[in-house]
């Protein structure tokens, strides 16, 4: 059984998410709690599984009590709030703080439509228990490898980043740690609903030097240039003339994540040849392995987070486990890696 804290002010929400969590027969709701203080009590008391956590809250809010859990007592969260302007920051924000995932309400904070999102909250605590957790800082461990496959030292022109579950707190780390400059541009492609991508972007921008936006349709791909992938769609990079563009495209059934790493990667490994560099990050599933493999078969260089300080393994272990990864890294090593494999 997976044992869950649900955390809401709102005594509605809590009976809503106790009834959507409990009918799935492997997920029990061990306890409630109405605001922040109680549930790092509660947590001490009864080591959830998994804690199902509200932002706006009284006496003590979801994000202080996220700080409080993550260094004394480590627990697979996942987020649960209202898409207004501040909610959507500081849901970003709990992704760096330690957070798993979140699940946006879809009316508000009392969402009387709950049930609408009932299959991705069961999802989402189900994904959260298999996660890994860790308290901060990061350590760089002594498991770090760089397979001497077959040394690429082609000057990189685009730089692509793949990550799902876990990804955000991940990206925004490398990202602060890059330099004023860097030559290749950047794409970031992350499993993330559409409504908080905008926000993702600032924080994105407010934590590092370079510049960063929202991938548009027919733009021309800059040098030096961050751009991160928009929801509900697969980006990919195609021949404009003698430069190279971002192309949106529709979601194909083929495609059931979007926006799709294999579809970017493979996309940068047509366009850049050599001068391509995937990396992989935490996350499920397997999305961006065959991307990996399409950017190393074009003579490219690949980059995946080791399995160590990923919030989910599954998606670096993927890539790992075809063989086509160069370097295998820790989170808080990334970006100078990434620095030196793009020449």
């Amino acid at each position: 059984m997976i044992r869950v804290l649900i955390v809401d002010d709102s005594s509605f929400m809590r009976k809503s998410l106790t009834h959507i969590l409990e009918s799935d027969p492997a997920i029990e709701v061990a306890a409630t709690a109405e605001n922040g203080e109680l549930a790092v009590t509660i947590t001490k008391e009864i080591k959830p599984d998994v804690i199902l956590l509200d932002i706006e809250m009284p006496v003590m809010d979801g994000l202080t009590a996220l700080t409080h859990i993550m260094t004394e007592c480590p627990t697979p969260v996942v987020m649960i709030s209202a898409l207004n302007k501040r909610d959507a920051t500081l849901a970003i924000r709990s992704l760096e703080y330690g957070a798993v995932d979140f699940i946006p309400k879809p009316s508000g904070e009392i969402s009387y439509d709950i049930e609408t999102v009932a299959q991705e909250i069961r999802n989402k605590v189900r994904a959260a228990v298999a996660s890994t957790v860790v308290q901060l800082p990061l350590t760089i461990p002594d498991t770090s490898s760089i397979h001497p496959k077959r040394k690429n030292r082609e000057k990189k022109e685009i730089v692509v980043i793949g990550a799902s579950t876990g990804g955000p707190k991940a990206i925004i780390k490398i990202l602060s740690d890059f330099p004023d400059r860097i030559s290749p541009a950047v794409l970031i492609v992350q499993h993330m609903d559409q409504p908080f991508l905008l926000t993702f972007v600032e924080r994105l921008q407010s934590k590092t030097p370079i510049s960063v936006t929202l991938a548009l349709d027919g733009e021309i791909i800059q040098p030096g240039h961050c751009y991160v992938a928009p929801g509900g769609c697969n980006t990919i990079i195609v021949q404009a003339g003698l430069d190279r563009m971002i192309a949106l495209q529709p979601k194909t059934t083929e495609s059931a994540l979007t926006p799709s790493i294999d579809r970017a990667m493979t996309s940068a490994a047509a366009e850049y040849n050599g001068k391509a560099l995937g990396v992989l990050l935490t996350g499920m599933g397997s999305d961006g392995a065959s991307g990996m493999n399409a950017i190393k078969d074009a003579g490219g260089s690949t980059l995946a987070e080791d399995p160590s300080t990923c919030v989910i393994s599954g998606m670096p272990k993927a890539a790992i486990d075809l063989g086509c990864v160069d370097a295998i890294v820790p989170l808080p090593a990334i970006a100078f890696t990434i620095l030196g494999m793009v020449g």
